[in-house]
């Protein structure tokens, strides 16, 4: 039986790379959303962090235009630290002070995935894993922001695990590549019990 085409609906190089890493066949494409009006707007309805994740993937998922029949991922990523959020820096020196709050602290990286088939949603789940930020020097820090460069301005965090950004942390608890904004492993199993991919 010949699988049905997968469209990552995502413009990250890390989600990209995961799912290539995991043999399936998929294209990707960018969706165009306002996610800042999202987060807003979930944010003043009272839901979490986790739901508002949620609801940016499903946005992004619906957003793509795609043939009948095909499977559509959608996938996002909120960062909460206490009771704040986190977006993505604008600039260096952004991406600094945000640094700078997540010093010393845990914070959660609220990892949504929703998988739509032919239109119709059915499947989700919200990766939560937490990352211990050691509390690293300012010297440290001015080495590391000049290191890493403006790669940091497309990560909500202002790391990449798989780089420097390791250097950060005294313990991470959670899946690797939730971590990297796709929860690979629960996404997998999804694939299979739907018949997507072989089981």
């Amino acid at each position: 039986m010949e699988s049905p085409p997968i469209v990552l609906a995502s413009r990250s190089a890390a989600r990209r790379a995961l799912v290539e890493s995991a043999g399936l066949a998929a294209r990707f494409m960018a969706a165009d959303v306002d996610e800042h009006a999202i987060r807003t707007a979930m944010r003043a309805g009272g839901h979490d962090a986790s739901a508002a994740a949620l609801a940016l993937a499903r946005a992004k998922a619906r957003a793509v235009q795609a043939a009948p029949g095909t499977v559509v991922i959608g996938a996002d990523q909120i960062l909460s630290c206490g009771e704040e959020w986190f977006d993505k820096p604008e600039d260096r020196s952004t991406a600094r002070a945000q640094l700078l709050r997540l010093r010393g602290r845990a914070h959660v990286l609220h990892t949504a995935v929703c998988l739509l088939h032919d239109g119709r949603e059915v499947w989700h789940h919200v990766a939560c894993p937490m990352l211990h930020m050691r509390a690293f020097s300012d010297s440290f820090l001015a080495w590391y922001l000049a290191a890493e460069g403006e790669a940091i301005l497309s990560c909500v965090g202002c790391y990449r695990l798989e780089g420097r950004g390791i250097l950060l942390f005294d313990r991470i608890e959670g899946e690797q590549s939730a971590i990297m904004g796709l929860p690979l492993l629960p996404l997998l199993a999804a694939l299979r019990r739907q018949g997507i991919i072989l089981p």
